[in-house]
């Protein structure tokens, strides 16, 4: 089916493509003027896409550019390193980093083990949330802990619900849970299209997973 500018002229087409976006910005600008709330957000990255955590971590270097105080729990990355890790330690004054998981569920192989490292970061996080000096909070694989139950869900909503007013906090990880998107303010789910670690046999890689 033939589009509308198909059988415009040059001039025809540009005339035509600046009133649509003379419309759309009139309608942007509109919705903008509308919008002018501001308040501490609750964010979710879910899903079984790659880039959840690095976009999460991409919040938190634009939060410490605009002079945040930041904290960030990371519920599985233990003593692994990785290059986010490298370079928030140059910012000691206002980045608090705890990576206090033991690894990936299937490495430790310890349920009662996986509970108290779960329990001990979850208090990390906790304390950090109610504290008003952060401005942001990361909790990096969250998601993970919640799915196997490590830790209740509704000690988590409900310290979500209470915190303060201002303050981001950013929960990742797979398989968010549906009562944990409901009380979300933005919730963004990244789907699995191509991955080079099962198509390809390519290992994790510096700069690209950690």
């Amino acid at each position: 089916m033939a589009k509308k500018t198909d059988t415009m002229t040059d001039a025809e087409r540009d005339a035509y493509h600046a009133e649509k976006m003379r419309k759309k910005k009139a309608a942007r600008d509109k919705l903008v003027a509308a919008n002018q709330g501001e308040k501490g957000l609750v964010i979710i990255h879910t899903g079984k896409g790659k880039g959840k955590s690095t976009a999460a971590f991409g919040m938190v270097f634009r939060g410490i550019a605009h002079g945040f105080r930041v904290g960030i729990v990371q519920f599985v990355k233990g003593k692994w390193g990785t290059g986010e890790r490298d370079i928030l330690e140059h910012f000691p004054d206002q980045v608090t980093i705890k990576a206090m998981g033991e690894g990936f569920t299937w490495e430790t192989q310890d349920r009662q083990r996986d509970l108290a490292a779960a329990r001990q970061a979850w208090d990390a996080a906790k304390a950090m949330i109610m504290d008003e000096s952060y401005k942001m909070v990361l909790l990096d694989e969250l998601n993970i802990c919640l799915r196997y139950d490590y830790l209740p869900l509704g000690e988590i909503i409900e310290t979500l619900k209470t915190k303060p007013a201002d303050t981001h906090v950013i929960i990742t990880g797979r398989n968010a849970k549906d009562e944990l998107i409901e009380i979300a303010d933005l919730v963004t789910e990244m789907t699995l299209v191509k991955h080079p670690f099962r198509e390809q046999g390519i290992k994790a890689q510096a700069g690209i997973e950690f």
